[in-house]
This record gives C-alpha cells, sequence and structure tokens, in this order.
C-alpha cells in the first residue's frame, strides 16, 4: 500500500486477532505493527477480490451470451427447416464450445485456488 494509506478496517480487524492470538490480548513482546500486518492481509483480500470479479465478469458474458444463443431466430430469417437445423445446430455448437472453456477457466481458477492455499501455512 502507498505511504499514507491504512488498510482498510477488515484487515486491520483481522490483523488484531492475528497478533492477539500469537501474543496474548496485551501484546506483550509485539514488535510488529498492526499497520504493516493488516497491509498483508489486505494485499492479499484484493488479490482474491480481483480474481472474483474476473470471475464474475467471466459468468456474466456467458450468461448474455447463453442468452442471446436461446433467443428464439426472427421467423422472416428462418425460411425452411433445413436452414433451422442448421442455426439450432451451430448455436448448440456455440454452447457447448462455451461451456467447455467456462469449465476449463473454472477449473484452471480452482487449481491456482487451491495451490495458493497449500502454499500457505
Amino acid at each position: 500500500m502507498s505511504e499514507g494509506t491504512r488498510p482498510d478496517k477488515l484487515a486491520l480487524a483481522a490483523a488484531e486477532e492475528v497478533l492477539r492470538t500469537i501474543f496474548g490480548d496485551d501484546l506483550t513482546g509485539c514488535n510488529v505493527s498492526l499497520d504493516s500486518v493488516a497491509d498483508l492481509i489486505s494485499q492479499a483480500m484484493q488479490q482474491r477480490a480481483q480474481e472474483d470479479s474476473d470471475l464474475i465478469e467471466m459468468y456474466e458474458k456467458l450468461v448474455e451470451a447463453l442468452n442471446l444463443l436461446s433467443t428464439p431466430p426472427d421467423a422472416s430469417a428462418v425460411t425452411g427447416p433445413d436452414q433451422l437445423r442448421t442455426l439450432l445446430g451451430e448455436r448448440l455448437d456455440t454452447i457447448h464450445s462455451l461451456t467447455q472453456r467456462t469449465k476449463k477457466a473454472t477449473e484452471s481458477l480452482k487449481a491456482l485456488r487451491q495451490s495458493n492455499d497449500e502454499g500457505v501455512g
């Protein structure tokens, strides 16, 4: 964090709880500032929040695409059963591709989080 910027209240509360757990309620012997520990916690929280934001954005785009693909075609644009069959087949292929890519991205994020969580502690 930049100098002069204090970590948010949640990070400060977590830092205080960590230090109290280690040093006791009176923090006797603690030579680490609450702000420095809160800063570390805040950075981790910001990274996770960014990952969550990216994931939500991906799902919003997926839902938007699925909504467009599931909207019935304009009747005047489809002249016969063969054209409708082709259009529906293309849409199903696209839906399948989107869901497979979403699954891969989600699995990658889960694996990344699991490896990060295993690396802590």
